[in-house]
């Protein structure tokens, strides 16, 4: 009998990390082989290992999409028309082709449902087990926070899901319906807010990438943020910024990302990855230049590029430093810390080339694939030996800029006045990062400023898993992502250019996406599951 992802039960706990210079030996557990419910859930060990299959991802670098893998993450920022990427089942999110059959969209579904059933085992059996009250609250906090994480990811990307708070038999399984997306958002909201308080807000070095208070409340905020619930958001934030638990990392914009640094107090909730085969990350091969031995398989788009300000605070629309002629000079420095611009990155010693009939990095070869630019932000210079397939590098789902931009966000939208100080406290400690450097924001007025953060979320977060969510609150997903999209400028003298289709500034022409409002903001219903499950409908135009 076919069964349905609610009920899979996930009990191969393995390890996520091992062998790293802070060893994190709460994840170091051996996996268990043939455990049964009735002779498992006895001593505090067996919860352990309970708990650390809530965390488990599933390791696989080139499938298998969840919402708490890097690559993942990174696909869906470049559906979300930050990127294009090499595969073309993900640009098809957003071109008009998605159906109902595509197996990434699939992936997701399963493996969140696999991460939530391990949840739901969790907390069906946690009260059975003799151990510490306090501490089997903390742990019974994180199991709740990590099913309320992937609750608000699912209601974001599919809306009405089916909502699942304990383990299914499989007739139970094979029927359950879809719930409103505002039933499993107030269903993840209850987990949070009785969770949050009851989590640490900081953990020793040892517990890197377990739940912290901080990161429960900056799920609960993405979720009050999305519903609008401006004033709660505001309180949601404060609570963060004012515990005082987290700074903007000073020592580098890209540097904050590697694996040296992965214990800095910017981050609040990383996916762990070590350098063994079975928990490494394998998004620095994918993520590396050809020239440097990688595979070049995210190309950030020319609208990317063009939403970087001037180092004078200003667009390149209003700024007197913007030269179309030269228009990466003089452009904020998170510019050229997220992107690999040819002929102009060097990177490990070789100046990264990406133009048409020009250089290793493949545009020349498929240049429907290549929009001369790659992505930067994540890769360590440092890396220099090893096997790129095997990196140990964490993968960033949470952090302090994130915070600070969403509080000023919020309280911008509550319509509560914004002075010269809370802008100081916010959006401009980020601009200020030592290697960042921008000008300071002054405007208070309510219009340019949402203008501002809006953009200054966009560059600022570029790659980091939420650009659709954006998109989608903001309601400009179909304004955004039904347009021509370009690569990097090739000519000058566009009217006299012949070699490669170029606009009329000279940038290169990439693909369109034809984003269709009204069907599109959400993604289908899985068919393998309609097919096994009669009970599940499907969203609208699919």
């Amino acid at each position: 009998m076919k069964r349905s992802n609610f009920n899979y039960i996930f009990f191969v706990m393995v390890s996520l990390t091992s062998g790293m210079s802070c060893k994190k030996e709460f994840f170091d557990k051996q996996p268990l082989d043939a455990i049964s419910d009735r002779t498992f859930w006895k001593t505090e060990s067996d919860a352990q290992l309970g708990l650390v299959g809530c965390y488990y991802i599933n390791q696989e670098a080139f499938g298998a999409d969840e919402f708490w893998k890097g690559n993942s993450i990174l696909r869906l920022e470049s559906a979300a028309g930050n990127a294009s990427c090499f595969y073309p089942e993900i640009n098809g999110y957003t071109d008009g082709t998605l159906n109902s059959s595509n197996g990434n969209i699939a992936a997701n579904w399963t493996q969140a449902y696999q991460k939530i059933a391990a949840c739901n085992n969790f907390l069906d059996h946690i009260g059975e087990v003799s151990m510490d009250e306090t501490k089997k609250a903390i742990w019974t906090a994180e199991v709740r926070t990590i099913r309320a994480y992937e609750y608000f990811y699912m209601a974001l990307y599919f809306g009405d899901v089916p909502l699942v708070d304990h383990v299914l038999s499989v007739d139970e399984a094979n029927s359950i319906s879809r719930s409103p997306r505002a039933d499993v958002f107030a269903f993840a909201e209850k987990d949070l807010k009785e969770s949050f308080g009851v989590l640490p807000k900081t953990r020793p070095d040892e517990e890197n990438g377990r739940i912290t208070k901080a990161a429960a409340l900056a799920i609960l905020g993405r979720i009050q943020m999305f519903e609008k619930k401006w004033s709660d958001a505001v309180t949601t934030y404060k609570t963060i910024v004012e515990d005082g638990d987290y700074i903007i990392y000073q020592g580098g914009f890209r540097e904050q990302f590697w694996e040296a640094n992965e214990l800095n107090k910017e981050i609040i909730l990383s996916t762990q990855y070590t350098s063994s085969p079975e928990h490494c990350n394998a998004t620095m091969q994918q993520m590396f230049p050809e020239a440097n031995g990688g595979w070049t398989t995210y190309f950030p788009y020319n609208e990317l590029v063009k939403e970087y300000e001037c180092t004078d605070g200003r667009t390149i629309d209003e700024s007197p430093l913007y030269d179309p002629n030269n228009p990466y000079d003089n452009r904020d420095p998170r510019l050229e810390h997220t992107v690999f611009i040819s002929d102009r990155t060097v990177f490990q010693g070789i100046t990264y080339i990406s133009r048409p009939g020009v250089g290793p990095d493949g545009i020349n070869t498929h240049p429907t694939q290549f929009t001369g630019y790659l992505l930067h932000k994540f890769v360590d210079d440092t890396f220099t030996s090893g096997s790129r397939f095997m990196s140990g590098q964490n993968f960033t789902l949470i952090r302090y800029a994130e915070i600070l931009l969403s509080y000023l966000e919020a309280q911008l939208e509550s319509g509560a006045a914004i002075d010269q100080s809370f802008l100081d406290a916010t959006i401009n400690k980020v601009r200020g990062r030592a290697t960042v450097n921008m000008p300071p924001v002054t405007s208070t007025d309510q219009a340019e400023l949402r203008k501002i953060v809006r953009r200054e979320r966009r560059v600022e977060l570029a790659f980091e898993g939420l650009r659709w969510y954006d998109l989608i609150r903001w309601d400009i997903a179909a304004q955004e992502l039904h347009r021509q999209f370009t690569g990097m400028k090739l000519t000058n003298n566009p009217s006299s250019y012949t070699d490669y289709p170029v606009d009329d500034e000279g940038y290169y022409l990439f693909h369109k996406k034809d984003f269709v409002a009204g069907k599109n903001e959400l993604w289908p219903i899985p068919q393998s599951e309609i097919t096994i499950n009669k009970n599940l409908t499907q969203n609208p135009g699919y």
